[in-house]
């Protein structure tokens, strides 16, 4: 089980949840922030600290975000598992479920 980040966060990528992450297993795409699935130890740190309410654990996520369980997975495929974020930085894509949204928040 794992922690996942869904459509409130794209195009906010707020980080706070970087800071809490005992593990650094969130890591930065172009437009929102993934969970690394293998790297993630289920502690809960960085639900509460999300200002928008995007990070839900697995079992918890909503219906109408059930894709974003899919992009935090796949999302590291090519990647891999690097074993923290900071030692890779920003990722310059993101997965197709996200990629094909439009901007959100109220900025745009």
């Amino acid at each position: 089980m794992t922690y996942v980040i869904a459509q409130p966060c794209v195009d906010v990528l707020d980080k706070a949840c970087i800071e809490e992450c005992p593990v650094d297993c969130i890591y930065e795409g172009n437009r929102m922030l993934y969970i690394h699935p293998d790297e993630c130890v289920d502690c809960g740190a960085c639900e509460p600290v999300c200002p928008v309410e995007a990070i839900f654990y697995e079992d918890d996520l909503p219906e109408q975000w059930k894709d974003f369980y899919k992009a935090n997975v796949e999302f590291f495929e090519e990647l891999g598992s690097p074993g923290g974020a900071s030692k890779v930085g920003k990722i310059e894509r993101d997965h197709s479920v996200v990629a094909a949204l439009p901007p959100q928040g109220e900025d745009h």
